[in-house]
């Protein structure tokens, strides 16, 4: 079988696999899970194959006229270089993961057929992205992972929690889109094609008229999807969804569609140097911005939400400096840990019963109850600190050697401030990241208080994929080597500088969270001490005085488990300590959605409001009153009307009469002009 007929079945087996388990979901469950699961895994083998023979040589290119539009053809084509290959086998790997842990995480609830389809739909469209030759079919893959993550996320649509944060991520997304799809009109016209290697082609030959326009157009697009700042704010609200689908949309699929995208076309952003300065403001932004709000959250998935936000921002930074290979290299080595650690977080929530890290850090022995997810968890955040030798510190550093290459002057690429821009901040980052990832296993796995609930050895199906993505996240640095002749062939190693900088910074944000958690720790016994102390006093038992409501460590939507009252009394976190008063904000995610709803959603509610008046105070006034005068003319009709025959003849008289005399004073006007 030809590699090009391989490359059209990795995106249509998980398409077919959707339409069936949608098909088949109520009148034969048995057949969903072997639905959800072998096509998913069918595509991630063939995405292999594709791989290993493209080889990372010439791109393999086909298309076929899809439609006659009359003016800018639309092919169905598809265009797999190194860059494709390789992501598309991420995808598959991570989807394949997703839809196994999936059977034993909710295998209790009502919905999985549903929930089962929407993922496989959800792979299909981004392999769609992956492997799509032309713009206008990459679009549409584009669009149904919008359609897909708004009901995912909305999965649990009982709560008000996930019904707002479905919303939210899908307004957001289509906020950035809006502009994305008049840039790509623009960039078609000016090309003459929808055709990526026509646009390419025609950027080489320096035919765009209109680079800084389309470059920033585009932007906002990516902005939008890759949760860039400003329109970030969408992914930590999208944590309201199971836990599988955020691993399968922070790891490999909607997030990283954006970066992927410039990527794919980056000569049209190097085409205009204002606007890879403003993605290198974007991407610094987003990489500091997001690094404290992280410091600052109670609930683990909103950590990690935040950390994902700031990791796409390395690999904007990355395409702002002009390396595509080390910005899609980080996108590979990401998402190997960071699916491994949402997957290791559905564990986590599973035996605490909660999702808050203050609640955990009162609980005692909760790494001995998960020890699977606990040496994995270990590792996803040893490789999200960047510590060598794992995968994080190779990616990372491929993305600080490509700044400071800009920064000093070694690369004509783009300007020299957007390097520093990207340096500084990925610097910055690397410190607060090893600090967030510190505080985040020092809560979850080192808290003191009562036992952690033991609920048995959690199954396979979820422990299994744990294991099989610790793999890539402690070795897939390694392939920094090898992995560069799949790109465009720059250097992916480290260097001496930026590896002393980048594990200094990241080894002072681990020290000092930890020494902040120490003193944190002692302070809190101390308290809890006194507290049991003065209820003793009381004649109140300490258990019932150290019961605190669920409302305070909320269980989420997807825990099946009973669990029991956690013990009240502070929490042992760095994290406010670490950001000192800038942690109210940071928590608050620097208050950017109260910003939004004062200068977007009141004004809009504001001109909505005064629409709705003047539709029913004007419009429907004079529909009314329309309806009105007819009725008041029928009234008066209607009373001429008595049935007396002798009324209606003298009626006619009279009118006669009035019609006779008109008559002969208009023949003697007449006469005498």
């Amino acid at each position: 079988m030809s590699t090009t007929t391989l490359a059209v079945l990795v995106p249509l087996l998980p398409f077919l696999g959707a339409v069936a388990g949608l098909l088949l979901g109520r009148t034969a469950p048995g057949f969903v899970r072997p639905l959800a699961i072998l096509p998913t895994l069918a595509a991630a083998v063939l995405a292999v194959v594709v791989a290993v023979r493209q080889g990372g040589g010439p791109a393999i290119s086909t298309a076929t006229e899809l439609t006659p539009t009359g003016s800018v053809p639309i092919d169905l084509s598809l265009y797999i270089d190194g860059f494709a290959a390789l992501v598309a086998v991420l995808v598959g790997v991570v989807a394949t993961c997703v839809q196994v842990y999936s059977t034993a995480y909710l295998r209790e609830d009502p919905r999985y057929p549903s929930y089962a389809a929407l993922v496989s739909l959800f792979t299909s469209a981004m392999l769609l992205v992956v492997y799509s030759g032309d713009l206008m079919v990459l679009l549409v893959g584009w669009e149904i992972m919008g359609i897909c993550s708004y009901f995912l996320v909305g999965h649990y649509w009982e709560t008000e929690a996930a019904r707002s944060a479905s919303l939210k991520a899908f307004l957001v997304t289509k906020l950035g889109d809006v502009p994305f799809l008049i840039g790509l009109f623009a960039l078609a016209a000016d090309a003459g094609s929808f055709q990526i290697t026509k646009i390419l082609g025609t950027v080489a030959a320096g035919g765009l008229d209109h680079p800084t326009l389309i470059a920033l157009l585009l932007l906002a697009g990516v902005a939008g999807k890759s949760a860039q700042f400003p329109l970030h704010t969408w992914l930590p609200d999208a944590m309201a969804g199971p836990t599988p689908v955020s691993a399968l949309i922070h790891a490999a699929t909607m997030v990283a569609a954006g970066v992927y995208f410039i990527a794919r076309l980056l000569p049209v952003f190097a085409a205009s140097s204002a606007a890879l300065v403003v993605m290198a403001v974007m991407a610094a932004v987003t990489m500091v911005g997001s690094g404290l709000a992280a410091i600052a959250q109670d609930d683990i998935k909103r950590v990690l939400a935040y950390s994902t936000v700031g990791q796409l921002g390395y690999m904007v930074g990355a395409l702002a400096v002009g390396d595509r290979g080390a910005a899609v290299f980080h996108l590979l080595s990401h998402g190997a840990f960071k699916a491994l650690l949402f997957l290791g977080a559905g564990v986590i929530i599973h035996a605490a019963g909660t999702n808050s890290l203050g609640a955990m850090s009162r609980m005692g022995g909760l790494a001995k109850r998960i020890p699977d997810a606990f040496w994995t968890m270990t590792i996803a955040l040893l490789a999200l600190a960047a510590v060598p030798p794992f995968a994080g510190f190779f990616s990372k550093e491929a993305v600080l050697v490509a700044a400071e290459h800009t920064a000093t002057g070694h690369s004509e690429f783009a300007p020299s401030a957007a390097g520093w821009l990207v340096l500084v901040a990925g610097l910055l980052t690397a410190l607060l990241t090893a600090a967030y990832a510190t505080r985040l296993w020092l809560m979850a796995f080192r808290g003191r208080g009562a036992a952690a609930p033991d609920h048995g050895k959690e199954p396979l199906a979820m422990t299994g994929v744990l294991w099989l993505l610790a793999i890539p996240s402690v070795g897939f640095g390694l392939a920094a080597g090898p992995i560069a002749g799949w790109f465009d062939g720059g250097e992916l190693t480290p260097t001496l500088v930026t590896s002393v900088l980048g594990t200094g910074a990241a080894a002072i944000g681990a020290m000092l969270t930890y020494a902040l958690w120490q003193r944190a720790s002692a302070k809190a016994a101390l308290v809890s001490a006194a507290g049991t102390r003065v209820a003793a006093a009381a004649g109140e038992p300490a258990a019932v005085a150290a019961a605190e409501s669920a409302a305070e460590a909320p269980e989420v939507a997807e825990v099946t488990h009973d669990h029991p009252a956690v013990p009240a009394g502070p929490a042992a976190d760095p994290g406010k300590a670490f950001l000192g008063p800038l942690h109210r904000h940071a928590a608050d995610g620097f208050h950017l959605d109260s910003v939004y709803d004062r200068l977007f959603v009141r004004p809009v509610r504001a001109a909505a409001s005064l629409v709705r008046f003047l539709d029913r105070e004007v419009v429907d006034t004079y529909v009314r009153g329309a309806g009105t005068g007819t009725q008041l003319l029928g009234s008066l009709v209607r009373r001429a009307q008595t049935g007396n025959v002798q009324s209606y003849l003298s009626a006619l008289l009279a009118g006669a009469v009035v019609l006779a005399i008109a008559t002969a004073v208009l023949a003697n006007v007449n006469a005498g002009s």
